[in-house]
């Protein structure tokens, strides 16, 4: 199976997560509070829905071998979307969203594969346009859900990919005032090995073997390390297996303030 047909599959996954968690909540549920602190649950799937209409434009794009869609056409859609109800907001982002995926799964495998594109000024293909919704999705779908399920994660499959690809997002959000800093950070489920830096720039980057070993430690579940770099590991929400030796999760929490 192919990176992206396995991407799909997460992505159709997480759709239907968040579809059963939408389903059955109240208009004053939709219009109440998500984790985003600044969104309401409408405005989080919102900004799913509005997503998904957006890559499908990059993907359509791509396709076409065209120029890829900028923040011009990205305010049209957002204007619609704002201008909508709540309950409007929630119902048709889950259609908008099963409407990206039925799109990409018309598309023939060779095709995706073979994708081409500029994508935010630097070249890019189908897997790394697959890797950034789904990331996405299975963030904001956990913005949803955990509201009314504390002990809700980021969905396994999507963590899987997202933990080998928390770089740039790393790079986005960290805050570099917390540095000069090094930390070795181990993760289970999946195992992988990490270097966080922190400089006159924030690295997130896999440990290399020739690298002296960095004075401060962290061992934590993949999904934890997820949450932490979007943001998202506040004290209520951090799993009791997350180990720490020379640096305490407060500091890590201020390089990674959320976006």
């Amino acid at each position: 199976m192919s990176a992206n047909t396995e991407l799909q599959t997460a992505l159709r996954s997480s759709h239907r997560r968040l579809d059963e968690a939408t389903r059955p909540l109240t208009n004053e549920e939709i219009a109440g509070p998500s984790y985003c602190t600044d969104w309401s649950t409408a405005q989080v799937l919102s900004h799913i829905g509005s997503g998904a209409q957006i890559f499908g434009l990059m993907l359509d794009a791509g396709l076409a071998g065209a120029e890829t869609p900028g923040r011009e056409e990205f305010s049209r859609i957002w204007d619609v979307w704002n201008a909508m109800s709540p309950t409007d907001q929630a119902r048709n982002s889950i259609i908008a969203d099963e409407a990206f995926l039925d799109r990409l799964a018309a598309i023939p495998a060779d095709q995706l594969d073979a994708l081409q594109m500029n994508l935010f000024g630097g070249p890019a293909d189908a897997t790394r346009l697959l890797r950034m919704r789904l990331s996405e999705h299975a963030i904001h779908t956990w913005d949803v859900i955990v509201i009314r399920d504390p002990d809700a994660e980021v969905a396994g499959d999507a963590v899987s990919w997202m933990v080998d690809w928390l770089d740039p997002a790393a790079r986005r959000s960290g805050n570099t005032q917390g540095g000069p800093l090094e930390v070795d950070i181990t993760t289970t489920d999946p195992d992988r090995a990490f270097r966080l830096s922190v400089s006159d720039t924030v690295k997130l980057l896999p440990a290399g073997a020739d690298m002296p070993p960095a004075a401060a430690t962290v061992r934590m579940p993949a999904s934890a390390l997820v949450r932490l770099t979007y943001g998202r590991l506040d004290p209520e929400h951090t799993p009791a297996t997350v180990e720490t030796d020379g640096i305490d999760l407060d500091m890590l929490r201020r390089i990674f303030p959320g976006f």
